[in-house]
This record gives C-alpha cells, sequence and structure tokens, in this order.
C-alpha cells in the first residue's frame, strides 16, 4: 500500500502533497491569511467590549458568552487551515486558491461579527459552514482515489452534521436559544474531530498531520499566539486614541498596563516551552496525540488573550468606579485562563506543570474576591504584578537547569 502523502499517486492527487524534505517554514500565503485573522480577532474583542459595556447585566453576560462563542469558530477555522498547508504544499496553485478563498471567507466572517447575534446570524452560520464543508468537498474532489480522500469524506459529512444547529440557531432568538444550539454546534466541531471524524462505512482512520509535521504545525501555533497578543496591543491603542486617552492620565496609565501585561504574557509564552513545543512533539512516542493538547493549551491561552484585551478596551472606556463581575470575569478570569493553557503547554513539553503557574492561577481567582469592590483600573494593575512573579520564577528556572531539553508527556 502507497504511504499516505506519496507523490506517486497514480491519479496525481499526491503531488499536491508535501514531500519529505519540503520546508517545514510558514509559506508567505500562510502569512496573508494570518493578516486577515488579525481583523477577525479585532472584530471578537470589539463586539464583546461593545456588548460588556451596557447597562443592562443580562447583556453584559451574554456578551460575555457571545465573545467565547464567536472566537472558537474563528480558531477552528485557522486551524483547519492549518492542517490543510501543513500537509499540502502551499507552492501549489490550488493550494494556494484554497488558503486565499479561507482568508476571504475569514473576512467575511470577520465582518459578520457584530451581527452575528443582532439581525445577521445567518451570514456568520453561512460563511463559517460554507468554508469547512467546501474546503472537505474539494479536498475530497481533488484527491479522489487517494487514501486521505476518505479523511475529507469524512470531515464533510460531519460539516453536514453540525450545520443543524448552526443553521438552526441562526432562526431562532438571539438569547438563549441561538447561544445554545451553536454551543453545540462548535462543541460537535471540536468532538468530531477529536474522535477522528468517524462515519459508519467510510471507518475511523487518523492520519494525522500532527505526526507528519510537527514542527510545521508548531511554528504556525507560535504565530497565531503573536497575532493574538499584538490583537491586544492593536485594541487598547485605538482605544486609546479614540477616547481622548492623550488627555486622561487613567487611559494612559491603563494603556502602559496593557502593553505592560501583553510583554509578560509574551515572555510566559516564549520562555523555553514555547520555543521547544514542536521539538518535543516530533521527539514523542505519540506525536499526534501531544500535538492536539498543545493545539488545545494554544486554544485556552488565545481565548484568554482576547479576553485579557477586552479588559484591558474597557479601561479606555471607565476606569474608575463601579466595577462589574463581568468585567472581572475578562480582566482577571483572561489572564487565568492563559497561565492555565500554558501550564497545559509545559506539561505537554516538560511532563510537569511548574508551582508558580499553579499559584498565578490560585492568585489570581482569591485577588478577584476584593477586586470586586475595587475600580477596574485596580484590576488589571494587580494583573501584571501576578505575571512578574512567574516570570521571574520561570528565569530562575532556567539559571538553576540551563541548556533545558523537552521530556515531552507520555499520555495514555
Amino acid at each position: 500500500m502507497k504511504k499516505a502523502g506519496s507523490a506517486e499517486d497514480a491519479d496525481g492527487a499526491g503531488t499536491l502533497l508535501r514531500g519529505e524534505q519540503s520546508e517545514q517554514q510558514a509559506s508567505l500565503v500562510e502569512l496573508f491569511l494570518d493578516l486577515v485573522v488579525v481583523f477577525a480577532l479585532n472584530r471578537v474583542v470589539a463586539s464583546g467590549t461593545y456588548d460588556l459595556k451596557s447597562a443592562s447585566l443580562e447583556v453584559r453576560w451574554y456578551g460575555f458568552l457571545h465573545g467565547l462563542l464567536l472566537i472558537l469558530p474563528l480558531l477552528w477555522v485557522w486551524i483547519t487551515a492549518a492542517y490543510v498547508t501543513a500537509r499540502f504544499d502551499p507552492r501549489r496553485a490550488p493550494v494556494q486558491a484554497m488558503v486565499l478563498m479561507t482568508a476571504f471567507g475569514l473576512l467575511l466572517l470577520g465582518a459578520a461579527i457584530p451581527s452575528a447575534f443582532n439581525g445577521g446570524p445567518l451570514i456568520f452560520a453561512a460563511v463559517y459552514l460554507a468554508l469547512q464543508a467546501g474546503r472537505s468537498l474539494a479536498l475530497y474532489l481533488m484527491l479522489r482515489t487517494h487514501i486521505l480522500s476518505r479523511v475529507y469524506l469524512r470531515t464533510l459529512v460531519w460539516s453536514g452534521v453540525s450545520a443543524v444547529p448552526w443553521l438552526l440557531g441562526a432562526f431562532m432568538p438571539a438569547d438563549f436559544s441561538r447561544t445554545l444550539l451553536w454551543l453545540i454546534a462548535i462543541a460537535i466541531d471540536f468532538g468530531a474531530a477529536r474522535l477522528g471524524w468517524p462515519v459508519p462505512g467510510l471507518g475511523q482512520q487518523r492520519i494525522t498531520v500532527w505526526a507528519q509535521a510537527p514542527k510545521h504545525l508548531a511554528d504556525r501555533h507560535r504565530q497565531l499566539m503573536l497575532i493574538a497578543l499584538g490583537e491586544t496591543i492593536l485594541a487598547v491603542g485605538v482605544a486609546y486614541t479614540d477616547h481622548d486617552g492623550l488627555h486622561s492620565p487613567t487611559a494612559t496609565l491603563g494603556l502602559v498596563l496593557a502593553f505592560l501585561t501583553t510583554v509578560l504574557l509574551w515572555r510566559i509564552y516564549s520562555h523555553t516551552a514555547g520555543e521547544l513545543f514542536g521539538d518535543a512533539i516530533e521527539s514523542a512516542k505519540n506525536p499526534a496525540k501531544l500535538g492536539r493538547v498543545a493545539q488545545a493549551a494554544h486554544v485556552l491561552m488565545i481565548v484568554g488573550v482576547a479576553a485579557t484585551a477586552v479588559g484591558h478596551e474597557l479601561i479606555q472606556l471607565r476606569a474608575t468606579g463601579r466595577n462589574y463581575p463581568s468585567w472581572l470575569a475578562v480582566m482577571v478570569g483572561g489572564p487565568a485562563l492563559y497561565v492555565a493553557g500554558r501550564a497545559l503547554l509545559e506539561r505537554v513539553v516538560f511532563s510537569r506543570v511548574s508551582p508558580p503557574r499553579l499559584l498565578g492561577i490560585a492568585a489570581l481567582l482569591v485577588l478577584a474576591v476584593p477586586l470586586a469592590f475595587a475600580p477596574p483600573l485596580a484590576a488589571v494593575a494587580v494583573v501584571p504584578v501576578v505575571l512578574l512573579g512567574i516570570a521571574v520564577a520561570d528565569v530562575r528556572r532556567a539559571a538553576q537547569n540551563p541548556g533545558e531539553v523537552p521530556a515531552p508527556a507520555e499520555l495514555s
């Protein structure tokens, strides 16, 4: 039997696949896709900020939940696009066309985000489904009799399954019904992938790209993390200039705190595990499973970064006065979720979780109680102090263990 990805397929479909000597660094067309992701993430943050600044308690909490619900489909589109470019040669015209169509779809998806729960849900759902189902159908037709064609046929079937709650939700009221149906839909998308998209008669065979291109996918996830961190700076910088921040000491302090927090988030991520997780997955006994865990860690971290960005943008709108639990959920909960994701990544790379990360999460959650009675600016001021403690602990560990190499976790 031919090896999956062989360039010697009788029908020539295998020539679309990367060869064993293919370069693992991101191509220019992949970086172009990332530019569109910046816009889409910005729309998620802006939409979340708009809802959370409402005077209505119900709108604020629904806005918090909607922000989570809208960012996950965006991340899933990007992840599945990264799978394609890790498996297929981005120098080939059909692959480039597919990536560019995904970029255009993400542009439309980002533009539809502000109205997804306010008058235009069908556009968001239809664009998302067209992206996922259209790509699976195109790959199935291009691969034809290649062994990988079954993978994309199974993903196409599951896209049809998740389409039911996505489309039903688009016709439901924007509050509980749509939220619940869309939560079910995204759970189907992620859950089916976790199970290998099983379909009766088509099997459940995994030909996982994490085992084939761990370095490439690690590099792509690092780039996505930088995009998310850059979005924090973009969102706060735009809010600062749009609300006369140059004349407000509290807004200026909020800008400084946002930059400092972002620097610390970057430092905590990049320190050892962020740099070495590609090597760890490549050397693991089960790179596919470890890669999926690393991917989940990045999803947690990026959701945490987006929430943090919303919190800092809220500071530009109102730094003093009453704080709200929903505001604390993004200002403090966002960084806590980020640290939890980073702890999971450390588990992947070094088979451990450093106590300072757990202590940092605990500190943020405990401090949220008194911070509920403090102005919003106090909440974002506490976060970098906790993050700095984690970063300093990382530096001390590195000094005690110079040249540490990956010891990937062996997951059952």
